[in-house]
């Protein structure tokens, strides 16, 4: 599914990511003072808690992986030049694949 990823962040590691397909939210996580949420569509699932978000969600880490950091097991990143990057959960197959255009 191609759409749009809006991705925040600040110095100190937080950040709000959001990926949408024209008109509709598809998924918004967000990380800030130690607490992290994660959304779903229209409000049909919601998770969220204190400390560290759990690393099932490709959400959480992706942004750590844009900005150079490498993601948490099982979480593979790889990145092409001038090519797409990708992040992916060879455990269970979950993948995300983007590319930037300016």
């Amino acid at each position: 599914m191609a759409g749009d990823l809006l991705l925040a962040t600040n110095v100190n590691g937080d950040f709000f990511i959001q990926f949408t397909k024209t008109p509709f939210t598809v998924a918004t996580a967000e990380v800030s003072g130690g607490k992290w949420q994660i959304q779903f569509g229209a409000q049909e699932y919601h998770r969220s808690g204190r400390g560290a978000p759990p690393h099932v969600f490709v959400w959480f880490e992706l942004p750590r992986a844009l900005g150079g950091a490498t993601p948490d097991a099982p979480w593979k990143w790889g990145r092409q030049p001038g090519g797409p990057w990708r992040l992916e959960n060879p455990r269970s197959g979950e993948m995300l694949e983007g590319r930037f255009f300016p």
